[in-house]
């Protein structure tokens, strides 16, 4: 893959989908190409970000749905002040595990905050994704990946079942509606063959 530019690629999904294992496959590639990039994620990415992951992640919390968009948009913007834009400058790809889509699917479709109002705040952010990998799985796929994990859920993954069927739907709409950028990828098979999937799109797309 040649790029003319520093590339801003980032991984979406529902829970279970496979999003970090993908993205640190995907960035093991870049880098036997000889591509500088690193890996980053959300909620976080930097340091007062990570501070409000651990608010947004925490089960002891019940956030209303406008005080919890704006709580990732201010992390979101911390976040690309102090990591993602400093990479792109410096000429390093950038792979994100979650970015402004998960907030239209987990908040606007899942949560029922106002969609004008997210995509307004998004409409300010100083950068947008080249390339948006959204990872859809089946609900039987995302359930046994994430019994396999064996670690304590998280605030979205005690959510019920109905808000993770929105948050799916939302996403594939997302997919649906800008294709130019966005890249629905079957995440249900092994890894390996969805980190081949990904590395075609990536290789197709963006050469």
């Amino acid at each position: 893959m040649t790029a003319a530019k520093p590339l801003f690629i980032t991984f979406e999904g529902g829970e279970g989908a496979g999003k970090s294992t993908q993205l640190k496959r995907l960035a093991v590639s870049l880098r036997a190409q000889n591509h500088a990039c690193i890996t980053t994620r959300e909620p976080g990415g930097a340091p007062g970000a990570e501070t409000l992951r651990t608010l947004l992640l925490s089960p002891e919390h019940d956030w209303a749905p406008e005080a919890e968009t704006l709580l990732h948009f201010a992390a979101r913007a911390e976040h690309i002040a102090k990591t993602i834009s400093p990479a792109l400058a410096a000429g390093h790809h950038v792979l994100c595990d979650r970015f402004f889509d998960s907030t239209r699917a987990y908040q606007g479709f899942g949560q029922g905050a106002d969609m004008a109002t997210i995509d307004a705040l998004v409409g300010m952010l100083p950068v947008k994704p080249d390339l948006t990998l959204i990872l859809d799985v089946t609900p039987d796929t995302a359930r046994k990946r994430l019994i396999a994990r064996d670690s304590a859920a998280d605030r979205y993954e005690r959510m019920g079942e109905g808000f993770h069927a929105r948050v799916a739907a939302g996403f594939r709409d997302i997919a649906a509606s800008e294709p130019g950028r966005c890249a629905l990828i079957d995440a249900n098979p092994d890894a390996d063959t969805v980190a081949s999937a990904i590395l075609s799109v990536v290789t197709t797309r963006l050469s």
